[in-house]
């Protein structure tokens, strides 16, 4: 099933015609828009940090796009509401929105205020289930609150997800909270990991990190547990494998997905912080994180990395490179390549998404580095993550350049060659 053909059968199983729904991920929601846009009532875009508008086109009048008054979401809902001018765009005081922002806990009133006065403007069914949560099409839901029905996409990294603004959007609506596989971050970590390329990337990170049998070992930032199920799988029972993350949503998920594939009590799930990693010095024989560095205090993150990790161990750990171009195999005009070559510039105010990497992790006191630049592939171009990226792409063009990229595209496909690629920097060291 397609996305869309999801959440129209979530609808139909709760007895829904139309509903309001917001997510932070807009193409969670651009199937449904393009093939069902009735069922749409009003639809919030909160702190998107990649937007094609041309999906919302049909619908723009009923869009309210939430921004940080400063960062990447600012100037995307900017770009978007040249060609969304029948939509709503307001700014959250004085709040910079990254991609992993909390946004829901720290902009609580606010942002509650700005959805239910935008969504009060146009009419949405009541849920006629009675269940109140359950699972249906691979989306699980979970009701709060009665009256008009919202539904709640999960934001892509966000710690406490929605959580903070439900008691007050509950006093409007019948809030109905969604996750699963296939939906925000979960489904593009799971996509991100079902990728040949990206695989071969984290083998040869656990090959040069050389794990034995009965070894402990540490995931920080696991996000959905999608390399602990392959590093479990590989490893086999003896393996000991850890993992911890900021995220209390996607804990529960990676759980959720762990026990579905069999491998519950193969991987211990806990809460954490990569910057005080709740762990004892020399805890572990091998510790790693994956593109998670980009997003806090990285000096301070690799020290807790060596810290938790026993004398003799080994640390590895892959970034994003946003200093390398990322490459589509398109026949584009030069200036139209040039500009999607441009990596999106994702990396908070302490992290690192560059070569610096390999000088931070020698500074931390590791030895042996064995550092190795990698070039991911993409070629499912309806898969999330390829979305995430091309739709970045497709918010810098005009329409001379949108029509030249779409063009270029068909031919791609049409040849059965469309693919992109975008790189990393991975390195691992030893503790001595």
């Amino acid at each position: 099933m397609t996305g869309a053909e999801r959440l129209a059968a979530l609808l139909d199983h709760l007895g829904l015609a139309r509903a309001h729904a917001a997510t932070q991920i807009p193409a969670d929601l651009t199937g449904l828009a393009a093939a069902a846009p009735e069922r749409l009532a009003g639809i919030v875009l909160c702190a998107p940090v990649r937007l094609d508008p041309a999906a919302f086109e049909p619908v723009a009048g009923r869009v309210l796009m939430v921004a940080g008054e400063y960062g990447p979401t600012e100037a995307v809902t900017a770009r978007a509401w040249s060609r969304l001018p029948a939509a709503e765009r307001v700014l959250l005081d004085n709040y910079e929105a990254l991609g992993w922002s909390d946004v829901a806990a720290d902009c609580t009133a606010e942002l509650c205020a700005r959805m239910s006065r935008f969504l009060g403007r146009f009419p949405a069914d009541a849920p006629r289930a009675t269940a109140r949560e359950g699972c249906h099409a691979g989306i699980s839901y979970r009701i709060e609150g009665d009256g008009p029905a919202l539904l709640l996409l999960p934001f892509f990294l966000a710690p406490s997800q929605w959580e903070p603004a439900i008691p007050l959007l509950a006093q409007q609506f019948s809030v109905i909270r969604l996750g699963g596989r296939h939906l925000g971050g979960v489904a593009a970590l799971e996509d991100r990991a079902a990728m040949p390329t990206y695989r071969a990337m984290f083998r040869t990170l656990v090959e040069l990190m050389a794990p034995q049998p009965g070894d402990s070992i540490l995931d920080v930032g696991s996000g959905a547990g999608s390399l602990d199920r392959l590093l479990a799988q590989w490893l086999g029972p003896a393996a000991r494998i850890a993992a911890v993350d900021a995220s209390p949503y996607l804990l529960r998920e990676a759980e959720a997905l762990a026990a579905e594939e069999g491998l519950a009590g193969r991987i211990g799930f806990t809460h954490g912080n990569a910057e005080a990693l709740p762990f004892a010095d020399a805890s572990f024989d091998c510790a790693f994180s994956v593109t998670v560095f980009e997003e806090c205090d990285a000096d301070r993150a690799i020290g807790e990395l060596v810290r938790v990790t026993k004398p003799g161990g080994r640390v590895g750990i892959a970034v994003r490179a946003i200093d390398l171009p990322q490459w589509w195999h398109l026949d584009l005009p030069a200036g139209l390549r040039a500009k999607a070559a441009l990596p999106p510039q994702s990396v908070g105010p302490g992290g690192v998404a560059d070569a610096s990497l390999y000088r931070r992790m020698k500074a931390a006191g590791l030895a042996d580095l064995v550092c190795y630049p990698f070039l991911l592939t993409l070629d499912r171009p309806d898969g999330p993550i390829w979305r995430y990226r091309e739709d970045h792409v497709l918010s810098l063009l005009n329409a001379e350049e949108r029509a030249g990229w779409n063009a270029a595209r068909a031919r791609a496909e049409a040849d059965g060659l469309l693919m992109m690629a975008n790189a990393l920097h991975c390195a691992v060291g030893r503790k001595p």
